[in-house]
């Protein structure tokens, strides 16, 4: 062999060990990056067949090369890569992070429940995460998230409830639109309901849609797993909202159409008392519900329904009526018992004398229980013979014992009236024995009129007092500005009409009429001194001295002074009468008249003899001329008749 040929035959032999660690390295490494563990063992075998494959002492005795025997092995290592990658796999399982997959409970304690996943270890999920399903049992198939497939600790970790999250919303739509029924877990009390869990949703159920009948206690249903059905979604806020009610009431449709086919008037149905109101008691007969108004409940007057009756109470009642659609059904309850009038003693009639006690007060009157169910009205008016009518509540209180006696009685119409004046004596009938004409007596003032006083001498006994017959001399314009209510005066009886119950009284009589005396003092044309108490474009009133309690009028034209002024309020002077009037107690003066006496007479006179005035002014004039003046005249005439000739 030549050396030419020689050469490229060692080239060969040295690249041929290169081309092969060349590959066993590329095979080294696509093993690692699939299974780091089992391939690092692989790596070593490969080493060391290509280590036995080619060693030194080979190249150095120059076998021939064979692409076989590299291509052989080539294959022999990717076999083994592939066996090492379908265990890795086998051993790992089909589990992928973030993923749901389905589990199977292995064991569960009071914590926590052990789910196996087929994977190399279990999962280890809180308890608390099944509240919604309490019947959950060792054996059963559940849904988990796998959160992370090793920890820190090589522990598998679970989560159901972010498992039920992600399918929640799916499932909710679901149950929606085919209205299934699902079970939900209520977590907590809010605002006008309950937060119930649903496929790991928060749904807010309803405080109407818990039950058919109103609900008093909401915490009694938290913490329990019931059956809802799924009746509204919000999609664009992701809310849901629940109902147990329109379970129960699928329930009950049936049931209220048998009950409503059946009801007839004078029925009597077994209840349960549903709500209490202030006017009546809703009772449930069984999914159809009926009201008991509150004076159908007892024969006796109450106050409020809860009386009688108490919620969740199992009472009998009977139908009274109900409308064509038997939709208002009108119950009773009193009407189970004999009526209480049925009981009331057949020889009671009027004008016996009954015993009972004061059930209610009303202004106009008061209502006395003379039995159980059996009532009369004490009208206001026949509770004292005083004409003065007062509130009931003056005379008694609820719960006092009473007699009065009947003053009518109707049993067909179970009324009856009775009187509480009647027990005493009635003090007019000897009014005029007690209260003689002429007699003086002490009263106290109970009211005011325009034109008047009422005074009440006793119980029972009232007076009027004319408003002239309050004083001789003032001038009165209405009774307070005389006296006031709740006053004592004394009077005189004036008048008596037992039969219309009037008395007429009179104080100013206890006096002498002063007027007597004052028709003398103030003659017309005396004078007298006198200080203006008012004035007016009208005139004023004057106030004498000398004569306390005595006032005249001065009108207008005589309140002018001799120079001129007119009087004021507050000033004296003197006046002169120029009328006076005993029975209109009236008495006239004049300022004027006390300067101007000849004046005034004279200007009388003259106005008494029309155009006479002239005749005396005329006649007055000639007298005083003198016969020198007609001489004057004379002379004068004459001298003008010359001129015109």
């Amino acid at each position: 062999m030549s050396e030419e040929n020689q050469v490229p035959k060692e080239e060969v032999q040295q690249e041929a060990p290169v081309q092969e660690a060349v590959a066993t390295e590329e095979t080294v490494e696509e093993a690692v990056e699939q299974a780091p563990a089992e391939e690092a063992a692989a790596e070593v075998v490969i080493e060391e067949e290509t280590a036995e494959a080619v060693t030194p002492e080979e190249v150095e005795e120059d076998a021939p090369f064979s692409w076989d025997d590299v291509e052989g092995s080539k294959a022999a290592a990717s076999k083994d890569r592939e066996a090492l990658t379908a265990l890795y796999e086998e051993t790992l399982g089909s589990s992928i992070e973030h993923q749901v997959v389905e589990g199977k409970v292995t064991a569960k304690t009071d914590r926590e429940v052990i789910i196996d996943i087929n994977s190399k270890s279990e999962g280890v999920v809180s308890l608390n995460e099944f509240r919604y399903n309490p019947e959950l049992a060792v054996g059963d198939a559940v849904e988990v998230l796998v959160d992370r497939q090793e920890d820190k600790n090589g522990q598998l970790v679970l989560s159901h409830r972010k498992a039920r999250s992600i399918k929640a919303w799916d499932r909710v739509n679901e149950a929606h639109e085919s209205d299934e029924i699902v079970k939900g877990y209520v977590k907590a009390r809010t605002k006008g309901g309950m937060i119930v869990d649903v496929f790991g949703l928060e749904a807010f159920l309803p405080g109407s849609q818990i039950d058919v009948k109103p609900i008093r206690d909401y915490d009694q249903y938290v913490d329990k797993t019931m059956e809802f059905k799924v009746v509204k979604i919000n999609h664009e806020f992701k809310n849901v909202v629940v109902s147990h009610k329109a379970l129960i009431e699928a329930d009950l449709e049936e049931q209220k159409k048998e009950i409503i086919g059946k009801l007839e008037k004078g029925q009597v149905l077994e209840g349960v008392v549903k709500n209490i109101t202030s006017y009546g008691v809703f009772i449930d007969l069984g999914g159809v519900d009926g009201l008991v108004h509150i004076t159908d409940l007892s024969w006796s007057r109450i106050n409020h329904p809860s009386e009688v009756v108490e919620l969740d109470q199992k009472i009998n009642v009977v139908i009274l009526d109900f409308d064509e659609g038997k939709t208002r059904i009108q119950l009773g309850l009193k009407q189970l018992e004999k009526h209480p009038w049925d009981a009331l003693d057949a020889n009671v009639a009027v004008g016996d004398t009954v015993k009972g006690k004061v059930v209610v007060l009303a202004d106009y009157g008061a209502f006395v229980e003379v039995l159980p169910g059996v009532e009369g009205l004490i009208h206001v008016s026949e509770m004292s013979w005083s004409a003065h009518l007062r509130s009931a509540g003056d005379f008694m209180k609820v719960g006092d014992e009473v007699e009065a006696q009947v003053l009518t009685l109707d049993r067909e119409e179970r009324k009856m009236s009775l009187g509480l004046k009647q027990m005493t004596t009635d003090p007019w009938t000897d009014i005029t024995t007690k209260y003689p004409q002429g007699s003086q007596h002490k009263g106290t003032v109970r009211n005011f009129t325009n034109f008047g006083i009422f005074l009440e001498l006793e119980e029972g006994i009232d007076g009027l007092i004319h408003i002239s017959d309050l004083s001789w001399t003032k001038k009165i314009k209405h009774p307070s500005e005389f006296t006031s209510i709740g006053a004592t005066l004394e009077v005189v009886v004036l008048d008596i009409d037992a039969e219309n119950r009037r008395l007429s009284l009179g104080h100013k009589q206890l006096e002498n009429n002063p007027w007597d005396e004052y028709a003398k003092a103030f003659e017309v044309g005396s004078t007298h001194t006198g200080t203006m108490i008012n004035s007016g474009d009208k005139g004023g009133d004057v106030s004498f001295a000398s004569h306390e309690g005595v006032e005249a009028y001065c009108p207008a034209r005589h309140i002018t002074k001799e120079d001129g002024g007119k009087l004021e309020k507050g000033e004296s002077a003197e006046f002169k009468v120029i009328e006076f009037n005993k029975d209109n107690r009236r008495i006239v003066v004049s300022h004027v008249g006390t300067y101007k006496e000849v004046d005034m007479k004279k200007s009388r006179s003259a106005s008494s003899n029309k155009g006479g005035g002239n005749v005396v002014s005329a006649s007055t004039t000639a007298e005083r001329s003198t016969m020198g003046d007609l001489d004057a005249l004379a002379a004068l005439k004459e001298q003008m008749d010359n001129d015109k000739k």
